[in-house]
Parts: structure tokens; C-alpha cells; sequence
């Protein structure tokens, strides 16, 4: 290969120059073009690599018309859900040939989100998620405007001029829970709910309340958590001097603490009492017992978000559709007394 270099960051004549071709050669070679011989192709790459070249997205957004580029707004939310469908969303976006650029929007309100959206389109993205768990985060993406598609992801029905809204069917996945419970023959039933600010939270009561009415079984009043252990253990404890037939945690993080409370006053699961919760946490396969509960397929979810916003940057729109979870039986369930 040619000589030296000249210091600081190289560029694509460095490129040309290490490699001893010319600059649309080099050119040819980044762009995965066919007119380039494989010994010539070989010479390139391996002048990138000596150099350590990276393309200048900006200049290539320039000349291209596309950045491949996508832009996540988070809450920052550590709870299960938004955490792992933040992992997902990159996993799927680089998996699609997508760069991501992350915002955390701590406090969502419209000024914050439309500061993001602008920096957004500083970058050239071609489209944006909003991660909304909460409904403060949909009403500020709501109040924001883009030029670019803007996607979703939320547990709610969307509202006239929403952007395109993709989720895990929230309700689908309580309504399996009622009907295995109501299928062991348990009818004084009682849920401990998330926030009620949490579309998850509120999917899960309503599908909990609507399914039951259906079967004409009138639950106990629910009990309000805020998706912790600790709020778990607390409904436990208020629930020992009455315990029902069984109890819908909303999350698994819930049941471990109902789990707690139970075991310290000695209420034996499942043969006292049912539990089941909802998520399939790392570990809930070894809860004590084993939990039953509900599976969110977070990677499906994270492809089909991709495939719904790129279809809609491309111009060929897709119709989402709600991600199905999955009811997987273990050892803190079993069949009412008879």
C-alpha cells in the first residue's frame, strides 16, 4: 500500500490514497457497488480497516437523501417494559440497517418533546418511536409535531390524528389469566393493579373487570399498586386476615411481594391461595413457587415496530397489528377447594 497519512481524523482520499485508487473508487467500494474487482475491493477494505475510516454519515445524508436513521424518545422508564422494549427497538432497528438515536425525555411535557423532535430532525432521521408507557408521554408526542413518520408504542386505542400506535395485546394477556383461574374454579378473585396512569395498568384491569363480567363472577375491590415488590408485599399482608381464592398481580415484581407476605404468615401458595402475575421476568421461572404468569413477546414487538416504520417511510404503509403474549401455567397456580 501507498505511504503515510496525514494526522487526524481520515478521510476518504486517505482512503484512496492508502489503497492506491482513486476516490470514486473508494466510493464505489462503501456503496456495495458491483463494477469494483474483488482484488481492488479486498486493496479498499483493508485500507478502512488499517485507518480506522468512518463514512461521514451527515455528508452521505447529503448526497443520498437518507440517513438511516431513527429516533427513540424514552422516558427513561427502568420498569420492565419500557426498559426492555427500548433493547429491542435498537436490536431491530440496526438488525433493519437502521442507525438509532436515543432521547430521554424525563419529564415528557410538549416543550420537551418538541426540543427532541427538533434535534431529531437536525440529524436528518427518517422516522421517530415514542416508548409511551405513560399517558404524559403520549399527550406530549401528541402535542409535537415532525416531518418525518412518527410510531408509537403504547397499550392504548389512538385517538383521531395519533400516530400509528403498535403494543403487545395488554388485554389479550389478562383475559388468559381470568380464564385459567376461573378454569381451576376460583371465584373470589381480587387484582392488584399498577398505576392507573400506565396504559399497561389500566389494559390489564379493564380486560380483568370485562372478562369476568362476562362470566358473571364479581371480583373484590381492586387494590391500587404501583408495579413494586414492596406494594406487592403490603396487599399481601392486608389481604391475610380474608384471603381470596387467588390474586392477579399486575406485574411480576407485584407477585414476588405478594409472594413474601404470604410465605412469612404462612399461607401456603397455591394450596391456599392461587397467584398469578404478568411479564415473564428473568427469574420468575424460579420464584418460590415457580410463578404462573403472562409472556410478552418484546422481540416481536421490537420487529414489527421496524417493519410498520420503515413500510411507512418507504410510502408503503402497514396496518399494525397487537403483538399476542403468551400464558405460561407453573407451580403458584392450582385448583380451587372444592
Amino acid at each position: 500500500m501507498a505511504g503515510a497519512v496525514r494526522a487526524g481524523r481520515p478521510g476518504m482520499n486517505d482512503v484512496a490514497k492508502v489503497a492506491g485508487v482513486s476516490h470514486q473508487t473508494v466510493s464505489r467500494v462503501l456503496n456495495d457497488h458491483p463494477n469494483v474487482r474483488p482484488e481492488t475491493r479486498q486493496r479498499v477494505l483493508e485500507a478502512i480497516d488499517a485507518l480506522g475510516y468512518r463514512r461521514n454519515s451527515a455528508a452521505r445524508a447529503l448526497v443520498t437523501r437518507r440517513s438511516a436513521t431513527v429516533g427513540i424518545v424514552t422516558s427513561g422508564s427502568m420498569q420492565f417494559g419500557p426498559a426492555t422494549t427500548l433493547a429491542v427497538l435498537e436490536q431491530s432497528a440496526r438488525a433493519a440497517g437502521y442507525f438509532v438515536s436515543v432521547a430521554t425525555a424525563a419529564e415528557p411535557t410538549p416543550e420537551t418533546m418538541t426540543e427532541i423532535f427538533g434535534s431529531f430532525m437536525d440529524q436528518s432521521v427518517e422516522g421517530i418511536v415514542v416508548i409511551a408507557p405513560e399517558e404524559r408521554v403520549a399527550n406530549a408526542a401528541r402535542a409535537a409535531s415532525a416531518h418525518v413518520p412518527v410510531l408509537m408504542l403504547a397499550a392504548m386505542d389512538p385517538q383521531p390524528g395519533d400516530p400509528t400506535v403498535v403494543h403487545v395485546d395488554q388485554r389479550s394477556g389478562a383475559r388468559l389469566l381470568v380464564r385459567h383461574l376461573l378454569d381451576l374454579g376460583h371465584r373470589d378473585l381480587v387484582h392488584v393493579s399498577g398505576p392507573l396512569d400506565w396504559f399497561d395498568a389500566l389494559a390489564r384491569r379493564d380486560a380483568w373487570h370485562d372478562e369476568l363480567a362476562s362470566s358473571g363472577v364479581h371480583p373484590r375491590e381492586d387494590i391500587v399498586g404501583d408495579w413494586t415488590a414492596e406494594a406487592g408485599y403490603q396487599a399481601g399482608r392486608a389481604l391475610l386476615g380474608n384471603l381470596p381464592d387467588a390474586v392477579f398481580a399486575a406485574n411480576d415484581q407485584t407477585a414476588l411481594g405478594l409472594l413474601h407476605a404470604f410465605a412469612e404468615a404462612g399461607v401456603r401458595v397455591p394450596d391456599d391461595v392461587s397467584v398469578v402475575g404478568y411479564d415473564d421476568v428473568q427469574g420468575s421461572d424460579h420464584f418460590i413457587p415457580p410463578l404462573t404468569t403472562v409472556r410478552q413477546d418484546f422481540d416481536a414487538l421490537g420487529r414489527h415496530a421496524m417493519e410498520v416504520l420503515i413500510g411507512a417511510v418507504t410510502g408503503e404503509p402497514l396496518v399494525p397489528v397487537p403483538v399476542p403474549p403468551q400464558l405460561l401455567v407453573r407451580a403458584s397456580t392450582a385448583a380451587a377447594h372444592s
